[in-house]
């Protein structure tokens, strides 16, 4: 898929930070065990964004991981779709 496929794909007035968002919510809401308690806030900077995840307590360690593969996992996903569409991401459990 070519990048201008992408960017066409993309409904008017959506960020792009919102498509990556969307993605990091689908992974962690099929991890938890609490899916309502999952909320995710997107902060747009100049040359990057930042997404965070909150859980619930009890869910944290399943979003993180054994030695942190999970979360891992998720951050090299939402890393690829981000170069993908031109920018950059970062993704934190804030819990």
């Amino acid at each position: 898929m070519s990048d201008e496929l992408i960017e066409a794909d993309a409904p008017e007035g959506e960020l792009l930070s919102d498509r990556i968002a969307d993605l990091v919510e689908y992974l962690v809401l099929n991890i938890v065990d609490d899916p309502d308690a999952v909320s995710l806030d997107v902060i747009d900077g100049e040359a990057s964004s930042t997404i965070e995840i909150s859980v619930a307590a009890d869910d944290v360690a399943k979003v993180i991981g054994r030695h942190g593969r999970t979360i891992k996992a998720v951050r090299t996903l939402a890393r690829a779709l981000a170069a993908r569409l031109g920018t950059s991401v970062e993704v934190e459990v804030l819990g």
